[in-house]
C-alpha cells in the first residue's frame, strides 16, 4: 500500500515521503495513529497544501524534545529492588520501573520511550539505559539499581 508520511518515522522515511508498506502496518498502525495518509490523489494534494503546517509542527516537537533531552542528560535515577546475597535480583528492574521513577522527578517519558538494550536490568550496580524522546534524540541516563534483603 502507499502512504505518505505525516511524521519521521525510523527506518521508514520522513515528513511528506511516499512510501510503500505492508497493507497490514499502514491499516492497523500507522493510519490509525495520524502518522500516514493513503496516498490518493486527493491527499497528495490535502498534504501538498498543509505541508508548510505540518513541517512547523514537527520542528515544534523536535525543539520540545531536544530541549527536554538537555535536561535529561546526564539524569541518574536510584532503584531499589529484592536481591540476595549474591547481587542478583529476585525480579528485575524494567522500562516501566525506569520510565516510572523519571516521572517522579518530573519528566514526561513513556515506558515506550525507555530503552534498554541488554534487555532488564537482573543485577544489583549501575548501568545505562537510552531515553529516545523523539527519533532524532536519543539520551543516555544512568541507572543505579540497590538491593534490599528479602
Amino acid at each position: 500500500m502507499q502512504i505518505i508520511l505525516l511524521d519521521k518515522i525510523l527506518n521508514l522515511g520522513t515528513l511528506g515521503d511516499v512510501v510503500k508498506v505492508k497493507d497490514g502496518y499502514a491499516r492497523n498502525f500507522l493510519i490509525p495513529s495520524g502518522r500516514a495518509r493513503r496516498a490518493t490523489e486527493a491527499n497528495k494534494a490535502e498534504f501538498a497544501a498543509k505541508r508548510a503546517e505540518l513541517e512547523k509542527a514537527a520542528a515544534a516537537k523536535l525543539a520540545e524534545a531536544q530541549a527536554q533531552g538537555e535536561k535529561l542528560s546526564g539524569t541518574s535515577i536510584k532503584l531499589t529492588q529484592k536481591a540476595g546475597v549474591d547481587g542478583r535480583l529476585f525480579g528485575s528492574v524494567t522500562n516501566h520501573d525506569v520510565a516510572e521513577e523519571l516521572n517522579k522527578l518530573g519528566y514526561k517519558v513513556a515506558k515506550s520511550q525507555v530503552r534498554m538494550p541488554n534487555g532488564p536490568i537482573k543485577v544489583v550496580g549501575d548501568s545505562t539505559v537510552s531515553v529516545a524522546l523523539h527519533t532524532d534524540v536519543v539520551v543516555e541516563i544512568g541507572v543505579t539499581v540497590y538491593g534490599e534483603s528479602a
